[in-house]
């Protein structure tokens, strides 16, 4: 006959509960600044993309002494090796092409961001 003051080991149903609330109580504190370290994480990115297409540009136009026509002769003549992704739209369609304002050749002088919205700085990102 089995003794009937064992105990039987185990969690009480408070005892859960009280985990579970110290849980969600510590995700409600990190799940929002894991969100807004991947929104600047991007914003980094298309700093970094920008640049490095502005750069292109300028090199490109060191070489040949006018602007690419467009985007995909920084790839064809080995000035980049792919258009970057926008990384806000994530498209590589987006980019908005800024046109020479002086009697420059070609139709490429500057890129900017089609995504919409504003940075964390307040600055729409098509001004970047």
């Amino acid at each position: 006959m089995p003794n009937k003051n064992k105990y039987f080991k185990g969690f009480t149903l408070i005892e859960l509960l009280a985990v579970m609330v110290i849980i969600a109580l510590l995700l409600t504190i990190a799940v929002p600044k894991y969100f807004s370290s991947v929104d600047r994480s991007r914003e980094a990115i298309l700093h970094q993309d920008l640049a490095t297409m502005r750069e292109a540009l300028d090199k490109f136009y060191g070489d040949t002494g006018q602007y690419p026509d467009q985007l995909e002769d920084l790839v064809t003549r080995k000035y980049l090796r792919s258009i970057p992704r926008d990384p806000i739209t994530e498209s590589d369609a987006t980019w908005i092409i800024v046109a020479p304002t002086n009697d420059a050749k070609g139709a490429v002088y500057n890129v900017k961001s089609g995504a919409p919205g504003n940075g964390f700085d307040g600055t729409a990102y098509s001004d970047w």
